[in-house]
């Protein structure tokens, strides 16, 4: 059984984002991603759309989230479903930290506003 220790995640950081990586296939998971994303007070959310199905978990503070053009704001404890082919930003306005807990499967892209493709490390 796999076992990722808090101190050996591995941390990214895009968009002034920071992704905390936990389980993906160079960890040992099979066809799972999650990390928890920690997004600053104050950050804007860069539009992308998604190749799998995403699951959101608010940790803590709230997040603003626009899916398809549908925005709702969540707070700690909810949780936004986020269908392949959709397009989603997340944003902090607010003035305190946010995190929250992210769910995929393995091999997850996503493409920006001007076509560029991405590949996740945190999802691979």
């Amino acid at each position: 059984m796999p076992v990722v220790r808090a101190s050996d995640a591995v941390v990214h950081e895009m968009h002034g984002v920071r992704f905390v990586s936990y389980a993906r296939p160079a960890a040992g998971s099979k066809e799972l991603c999650a990390w928890r994303t920690e997004i600053p007070a104050g950050t804007p959310g860069v539009a992308h759309t998604v190749s799998r199905e995403e699951i959101l978990h608010v940790l803590s503070g709230s997040l603003r989230f626009t899916v398809d053009g549908r925005t709702d704001t969540l707070a700690a404890g909810d949780t936004a479903i986020v269908n392949p082919g959709a397009t989603l930003t997340v944003e902090n306005p607010g003035d305190s930290p946010a995190a929250m807990w992210v769910t995929t499967s393995a091999g997850l892209e996503a493409v920006l506003a001007d076509g560029t493709r991405l590949t996740p490390p945190w999802a691979q």
